[in-house]
Parts: structure tokens; C-alpha cells; sequence
């Protein structure tokens, strides 16, 4: 038996990357899954490989009304819905505050914020009506401090968090969690900088190769993530397992805000050194 049988999900940004390493680990697990993003020729190839149980929409995040498409179709296709993972994302406005401008934050936080709002606001409905169910998305160790990423990409992801706690707290009642995680550095073509089209996948993938190679020597668990880690905490989020988990931010990151890696770590700390007490007389 799998942990997902008989369930069906939504994943936004589910053509590649992240949502669609989920996809393929959620149909395994003996659910169906309807994919929504904006890469279509790519979302297709991904919906045919995952085979019978996975289907594809083109979707914006940012346009309400085909956000409530792809619950819609996960319904009347498969004739239910449980979960929904808000997964879909990009960079945002990059660079210094003072070179960012109206437009550039419109649609960083229309995706990155509106798009999971969208998400909560028509799986919530059905949810509830069925008493049960579970809402992720995909937040950020961005959101959770300073440091990390571009400016408006931290405060649109620390919004996702704190979101979560607060719609969380709204369906409780209903037994519908709500929580999200929050991924380290992960090796996705979003890392890259690259859309995942037929003709980028071969650049998308050098890159992705040099950047696992530079940053394993930052992370205390010494490799870059990879889609499948968190594909692995979205599981988790939409299984049984978590049934009493909700409003959490889920830290997926490899031990990267734990601190410098131990091995880096200055020899005075990481070293045994016998204990000297003090004593009056000097000895």
C-alpha cells in the first residue's frame, strides 16, 4: 500500500523541478495528481512520462481564475481532492532597493504570494466541506531570515509563512492542515536561473552541476538538495503521517541555518581540550 492511495493532488510549478519530482513520488505512493504550470510543453512531456494518473493545465499562479481550474479538474477528473501543494515560484526582483521598481514588485509578490493565496483560497472550500485534507506550500529559508536571497523574494516568502500559520489556524476546526516548507539551496533549474523548456535542459543542467560542486562545501551535510528531498517533506505534509501537524514551517536545508559547517568551525571549538579549573594557589 502506498501512503497516498486513492488521493488526488494539485502541484502548481509541478512541470519541473521541485513539483515535479512530487509528482512522480505522489503518483508512487498510489495517488493522482493534475500539474499546473506555465512551461506547457514541458508540463506535457511530464504528464506522459508519470503516465495515466498525472494530468496537465497550463496555469499562471497569478490569474485567479486558472488557479481554481486546476482544482476544479483534479475533481471532476479523478473524483476527489485532498491535497494541494502551492509549489510554483521564480526569483523575483533582484539587486538594490532603490533599483526595484512598481512593476517589479507586483509580479514577484503576485507569484510568489498571490499565487499560494490562490492556492489556500480554492482548496479550502472543498476541504472543509470533506473534513479533511492538507495545504503546502512552498516557503523559503529565505523567510525565515535575512541573508539568503534578493530583497522582495525574503518578505514574500516569510509572507507564505506566516500565512500558513494563520489559515492554519482558520481550518483546524475543519481537520485541514495547513503548512509549508522551507527549502535550503536546491538543486532545481529555478537555482539555475534557467526555465526548464526542451532547448535549456542541457545548459540548465551544467549549471546545476558546477553549482552542486561550489556549494557542497557550505552545507554541514555536505551536498547541495536535490527536488527529491523536498518532494520527500511534501509526502510527509500530505500523508497520514503528519495527521496532527499543522502551521508549521518545515526546514528542509541540509543543517545550513544550524550554522558554519562543524568541520570549518575554528580547531579551539572542534578539538578536545582538557578541562583547567581555576584554583587559588596557582595549581
Amino acid at each position: 500500500m502506498g501512503r497516498l492511495d486513492g488521493q488526488v493532488a494539485v502541484i502548481t510549478g509541478g512541470a519541473s523541478g521541485i513539483g515535479a519530482a512530487t509528482a512522480e513520488l505522489f503518483i508512487a505512493e498510489g495517488a493522482s495528481v493534475v500539474i499546473g504550470d506555465m512551461q506547457v510543453e514541458v508540463g506535457e512531456e511530464t504528464a506522459g512520462r508519470l503516465g495515466e494518473h498525472c494530468a496537465f493545465l497550463e496555469c499562471n499562479v497569478t490569474k485567479e481564475e486558472q488557479v481554481a481550474a486546476l482544482v476544479a479538474e483534479a475533481t471532476k477528473r479523478f473524483g476527489r481532492f485532498d491535497c494541494i501543494f502551492n509549489n510554483a515560484g521564480f526569483g523575483g526582483a533582484m539587486g538594490p532597493v532603490e533599483s526595484i521598481s512598481s512593476e517589479d514588485w507586483d509580479i514577484t509578490f503576485d507569484v510568489l504570494l498571490k499565487g499560494v493565496f490562490y492556492g489556500m483560497k480554492y482548496a479550502a472550500p472543498v476541504l472543509k466541506a470533506q473534513g479533511s485534507g492538507s495545504i503546502i506550500s512552498t516557503a523559503s529559508i529565505a523567510g525565515l531570515g535575512g541573508g539568503v536571497g534578493a530583497h522582495l523574494y525574503n518578505v514574500a516568502k516569510a509572507a507564505v509563512v506566516q500565512l500558513t500559520t494563520t489559515v492554519a489556524n482558520e481550518l483546524a476546526e475543519q481537520n485541514v492542515r495547513v503548512n509549508c516548507i522551507c527549502p535550503g539551496f536546491i538543486a532545481t533549474p529555478l537555482y539555475a536561473g534557467k526555465p526548464l523548456g526542451t532547448a535549456g535542459r542541457e545548459s540548465a543542467e551544467r549549471t546545476l552541476v558546477k553549482a552542486r560542486a561550489a556549494t557542497v562545501d557550505a552545507q554541514p551535510m555536505h551536498r547541495m538538495g536535490e527536488a527529491l528531498d523536498i518532494a520527500k517533506a511534501a509526502l510527509f505534509l500530505a500523508s497520514g503521517d503528519s495527521e496532527w501537524i499543522t502551521g508549521h514551517a518545515l526546514v528542509v536545508d541540509g543543517g545550513f541555518r544550524a550554522g558554519k559547517p562543524w568541520r570549518k568551525q575554528a580547531k579551539w571549538l572542534t578539538e578536545p581540550h582538557p578541562i583547567r579549573l581555576y584554583r587559588p594557589d596557582g595549581r
